[in-house]
């Protein structure tokens, strides 16, 4: 749920390499993150597998925070409002149909069609009351979708794998953000530039922000033991431009075209890198 301007290294606080720092994790919260990241994960996987034709996006909402709430955790989403939003987010999980990218607003009117694709994104803060969070989303088809569309998914989750496979002690978050630019243009799809991962843990959004694409504007870092942050490449199939819709929230492709988002929150240690909210 991270946002920023198109110029987006100049989003970078003055005190980034400090920030850094601060987030080298405790024993105790590596194994707080470790629970919460592999219980959203199972809850996002509940939902996922709750999406067919004739499902509502308030449905789909309602079943996530049930989930969550009966894991011991609290939504991270619901009730959030960020300097660029004019009202609290309305639920406990984000949906976006089709052209829209992020920030889909869950509505009882919305009703899920065959061929679809929707984006669940979905963060929890876990234990409920101090705890720590983790952030994650998948896109997934709504029965059976055209070919075109499934490639957009395969892709996606193609450059999530690769960006995290960059997220080791010693690279940079230039590793990351080159890694995901390649694998999506390589397919002739575009990185959406407004929007970046993030750090996540203490807040649902902390430094550094992790980009899905590069260039010498960004500011970079070294990627150090105890590190936690969430990748999300965020893919159009059209062009990369996207505006927010009137609920103020919703992101969507300008041109029209579907795309897609994936997310999981890792954490980075000397010992490898563990994929904190993959299921199971």
């Amino acid at each position: 749920m991270e946002r920023v301007h198109r110029e987006v290294g100049a989003l970078f606080s003055s005190c980034y390499d400090e920030c850094i720092a601060m987030v080298a994790r405790t024993t105790e919260e590596r194994a707080w993150l470790r629970e919460g990241g592999h219980r959203l994960g199972a809850v996002l996987a509940q939902v996922a597998q709750s999406v067919r034709p004739g499902v509502s996006l308030r449905a789909l909402d309602a079943l996530a925070e049930q989930l969550i709430l009966a894991s011991g955790g609290k939504p991270a989403f619901k009730g959030y409002r960020p300097s660029f939003a004019a009202i609290p987010y309305p639920g406990s999980l984000c949906t976006s149909v089709n052209a829209e990218v992020v920030h889909g607003v869950p509505t009882r009117e919305v009703i899920l069609q065959a061929g679809d694709i929707v984006s669940l994104d979905i963060g929890m803060r876990w234990p409920a009351e101090g705890g720590l969070f983790t952030d994650t989303a998948v896109t997934v088809p709504v029965g059976v979708i055209a070919p075109e569309a499934q490639r957009l998914l395969t892709v996606t989750a193609d450059a999530l794998a690769a960006g995290i496979a960059q997220a080791v002690v010693g690279h940079r978050i230039r590793d990351i953000a080159r890694s995901v630019q390649r694998v999506v243009e390589r397919a002739g799809y575009s990185v959406v530039r407004d929007l970046v991962g993030h750090g996540v843990g203490r807040a649902i959004h902390e430094e550094p922000q992790v980009p899905n694409f590069w260039d010498r504007g960004h500011h970079d870092a070294s990627l150090s033991d105890g590190l936690v942050i969430a990748i999300e490449p965020m893919v159009a199939a059209g062009r990369a431009d996207v505006r927010t819709l009137a609920d103020g929230w919703t992101v969507a492709t300008v041109d029209g075209s579907l795309s897609a988002h994936f997310e999981h929150s890792i954490l980075i240690t000397s010992e490898g890198t563990e994929v904190l909210t993959r299921a199971g």
